[in-house]
């Protein structure tokens, strides 16, 4: 039986339609759109993501070069209209305030415009002077500022009030929702000796991220403290709360590496990534509050968590967009070593006090992914979790249960090679 000449006209308007939409024979249509930021060649990895399989394509000229150097850390603006990478450049040695102290060259925000398939158009670089060694990115709340995280501040290794200076610090911008582009917020708090503002907060020393939760509030994370800040809605500027930072050190062997917020809620999740006797981890999660001063944190009694996974070191976190959810993702070792030997991201429920119980999936939970994940995401239907995994360059997909928080793996495959080395990924929907 052959089709009538109409048959074929409909046919081929029906696929005619069904590429215009991103959909193929085996898919259920492009839902969204993924970054991921490799490190080796300065890329950027683009893909399509499924809906109906969750699978990853690659986008039209993908890999994208990084505009610049040494990325470390992508992200992207609400809307899915703008993606924005910091690069660390290269060419520096030394730490500041010491001498020989040569500071790196080619430091840069790096902002692309997004077009309709997800490719990337370079638009603007941005320099970043008002720090040295920019190692995490993050937006506000409502996506039109966004911060830059230095691991060391424009002080660093002075005398400041009569303290030796060993601070990080946050350099803030505003964007523009059309363009995108980028101005520098000054520190109206903190003045030079001139009388004019500064252009940078000065955070904790050896910070490692910096995130935002409910109320607005950012907060930065170092290996024993949190330090937060109340950010201004208006102007993007950032004022400490009178407590000030928080020092947490459960253990003598802690050193907190990951801090993970709950979206609308109330509750941080921090990772510890400390390494006991006999280099054992100390494989924690513990869960903060927000306490009656804005911005300030409490640790929930009881919040004490032991990974599921033993031998964990847990590198990173994700709270389900529904808020029921904490995913961690792992590195395993084998003691004495300290070398990496498989990957995982544990799951965990997380109950209205903010307390965490292992998520109960017989011997599945914890669930293995790629090896050296780095970065963990939700795709923006909420039907995926994807990890980037920085020793095998690859990404791992996952089928995301809503309802009981189990993954699993999806229907085509699950793994899916990236730019090499890969950091950090992010996603947005159809633009």
């Amino acid at each position: 039986m052959t089709f009538s000449k109409i048959g074929r006209i409909v046919t081929a308007l029906v696929a005619s339609a069904a590429l215009g939409l991103g959909m193929t024979a085996c898919g259920g249509g492009t839902i969204g759109y993924m970054w991921v930021l490799g490190t080796y060649y300065n890329q950027i990895s683009g893909f399509k993501i499924d809906d109906y399989t969750g699978n990853l394509t690659s986008i039209l000229h993908s890999p994208f070069n990084s505009g610049g150097s040494n990325p470390q850390m992508l992200v992207v603006k609400q809307g899915g209209r703008f993606v924005y990478v910091v690069n660390a450049g290269t060419g520096g040695s030394g730490t500041p305030g010491t001498a020989g102290f040569v500071p790196p060259q080619g430091t840069s925000i790096a902002e692309f415009s997004v077009g309709g398939s997800g490719i990337l158009q370079y638009e603007n670089s941005y320099n970043t002077p008002y720090g040295y060694d920019p190692i995490y990115l993050t937006f506000d709340s409502t996506g039109n500022f966004l911060y830059v995280l230095d691991k060391y501040s424009p002080n660093y290794g002075t005398i400041q009030n009569g303290v030796l200076d060993l601070n990080g610090s946050i350099t803030a911008y505003s964007v523009a929702s059309d363009t995108g582009v980028l101005t520098v917020v000054p520190n109206t708090t903190v003045l030079n000796q001139n009388g004019t503002s500064t252009y940078f907060f000065e955070v904790g020393p050896n910070p490692i991220m910096t995130k935002v939760g409910s109320g607005n509030c950012l907060y930065t994370l170092s290996p024993q403290s949190i330090f937060p800040y109340v950010v201004s809605s208006s102007t993007g500027g950032l004022t400490l709360p009178t407590t000030g930072p928080l020092t947490i050190a459960p253990s003598p062997y802690t050193s907190l590496n990951s801090i993970n917020t709950s979206g609308t809620g109330t509750y941080t999740f921090v990772t510890d990534g400390g390494m006991g006797p006999g280099n054992v981890p100390v494989n924690q999660i513990y869960t903060f509050q927000t306490g009656g001063t804005p911005c300030t944190l409490a640790q929930v009694a009881g919040s004490q968590e032991t990974n599921p996974q033993v031998n964990a070191i847990p590198v990173n976190s994700l709270t389900s967009a529904n808020g029921k959810f904490l995913y961690v993702i792992n590195n395993v070792i084998t003691p004495p070593s300290t070398s990496t030997t498989a990957s995982s991201i544990s799951a965990f429920t997380i109950n209205s006090q903010g307390l965490l119980q292992t998520l109960s999936d017989g011997t599945n939970n914890p669930y293995a992914v790629g090896s050296g994940p780095v970065c963990i995401v939700e795709d923006p239907s909420g039907q995926y979790i994807y990890t980037s995994n920085g020793i095998d360059s690859t990404v791992t997909g996952k089928l995301l249960d809503n309802n009981r928080g189990f993954l699993s793996d999806l229907s085509r495959g699950s793994v899916f090679p990236a730019a090499q080395n890969p950091t950090c990924l992010a996603v947005s929907g159809n633009i």
